[in-house]
């Protein structure tokens, strides 16, 4: 990850620039940027993390800050809050849906943000190794289940029908796919067979996870040449097991 950090703040003063110096010390490229929704539009692809200083300034800037919010939210950027407890309160006013990753409360030492920001670069630099799986299934409390269990060791996305696991695919590769085999409309064979036609994803691995063990189904399966057959009746231990064996197997 590269350490670089969106600085928004109104005007240059003391605490701002004491704020950049000491990023910049500790080896943040700080791409400073007003509060202003030209400014804001033009910079806000320049890092995935955002720090805001907050001031007397949110009233004035309050379209400004809503825009923000929609780009933190819809580009999963991080965002940091820095101010007193008032302007904290009133920025959730103004903004009430925006995804904070922390609220830092003045008064505080600049130190002790680059600690925080520090951490937050181990923690996205740790996320950015785990392997990313999609779970295709229509069963809505199966997905909510095997997302928990997946998801300390996993990036886990989960989609109810093959039509929207296309729709995940044209933005996304997964390093492997869990598939149910019996889904209404386009069942499991029948995705499996999509993607496999398709350059874009037929490289994609894919593993059946299904409640279909009868042995017609399991034979189709199989024909299909997923990397396993699994069934849910197994553990969620097990299913683990044969999933990290498999991400150990293509190291």
């Amino acid at each position: 990850m590269d350490k670089n950090a969106l600085f928004i703040s109104r005007g240059a003063g003391f605490m701002a620039g004491t704020i950049t110096s000491t990023l910049k010390k500790a080896g943040f490229d700080v791409i400073s940027c007003e509060p202003e929704i030209k400014e804001l539009n033009e910079k806000k692809d320049s890092s995935d993390l955002v720090i805001i200083y907050l001031g007397d300034y949110l009233a004035e800037a309050k379209d400004a800050l809503i825009f923000l919010s929609d780009v933190v939210r819809e580009d999963e950027k991080s965002l940091y809050l820095i101010g007193f407890k008032e302007e904290l309160e009133a920025f959730l006013r103004v903004a009430p849906e925006t995804k904070v990753v922390k609220v830092i409360e003045r008064p505080f030492q600049a130190n002790d943000l680059v600690v925080i920001l520090e951490e937050y670069e181990e923690k996205v630099t740790s996320d950015a190794m785990k392997k990313k799986i999609l779970i295709v299934d229509d069963d809505g409390l199966f997905l909510r289940s095997a997302a928990g269990w997946l998801s300390g060791k996993y990036h886990v996305a989960v989609v109810n029908s093959a039509m929207n696991a296309i729709t995940y695919l044209a933005t996304h590769t997964p390093d492997l796919i869990l598939l149910d085999y019996e889904m209404p409309i386009t069942d499991g064979p029948q995705f499996l067979k999509m993607i496999k036609s398709e350059i874009s994803t037929e490289s994609i691995p894919v593993i059946f996870l299904t409640t279909k063990g009868d042995k017609e189904s399991v034979m189709t399966g199989i024909s299909l040449k997923p990397e396993a057959y699994l069934l849910k009746s197994m553990s969620s231990a097990e299913i683990l097991k044969t999933i990290e064996d498999f991400f150990e197997k293509r190291k």
